[in-house]
C-alpha cells in the first residue's frame, strides 16, 4: 500500500507527464504553424517582387512612350512652323480668292463638290455592305 506522501508524489509525476506531454503537443503545433507561416510568407514575398517588376516595366514603357510623344510633338511645331511658312507663300504668290457669293458658282467647284459626295456615299455604302456581311472592319 501506498502513504500518502507516495500517492501525491505519483500524482505529481503523473501531472508532470501529462503536462509534459502537452507542452511537447502545443511545441509541434507551434512549430508547423510557423513554417506553414514562413511558407507563405516567402510566397507572399516572391509574388511582391514579380509585382514590383512588373511596375518598374510598366513605368519604363510609360516613359519611353513620353519620350515618343515629346518627339511628335516637337516634330509637330517644326510641321506647323513649314505650313505657316508655306501659307505665307501662298498668300503672297496666289491671287486673293473670289468674293463668298461667287465661288459656289464656279463650275469647278461645283465640280469638286459633286465629285466628293459621290465618292463619299459609294464609300459609304461599301462600307456598311462590309459590316452587315461581318467582314468588315469595324470602326
Amino acid at each position: 500500500m501506498l502513504t500518502a506522501v507516495q500517492a501525491a508524489v505519483v500524482a505529481a509525476a503523473a501531472a508532470f507527464v501529462a503536462a509534459a506531454g502537452v507542452a511537447v503537443y502545443v511545441m509541434l503545433k507551434g512549430a508547423r504553424l510557423m513554417s506553414q507561416t514562413s511558407a507563405a510568407v516567402a510566397a507572399l514575398r516572391e509574388r511582391g517582387d514579380e509585382l514590383v517588376d512588373r511596375a518598374n516595366a510598366a513605368i519604363d514603357q510609360a516613359g519611353e512612350q513620353i519620350a515618343r510623344t515629346e518627339t511628335v510633338t516637337a516634330s509637330m511645331a517644326g510641321v506647323t512652323a513649314a505650313m505657316t511658312d508655306l501659307g505665307g507663300h501662298l498668300t503672297a504668290l496666289a491671287p486673293a480668292p473670289p468674293a463668298g457669293a461667287e465661288a459656289p458658282r464656279d463650275p469647278l467647284t461645283w465640280a469638286a463638290a459633286v465629285a466628293y459626295g459621290v465618292r463619299w456615299a459609294v464609300g459609304a455604302r461599301w462600307a456598311a455592305a462590309l459590316t452587315s456581311r461581318g467582314d468588315g472592319i469595324r470602326r
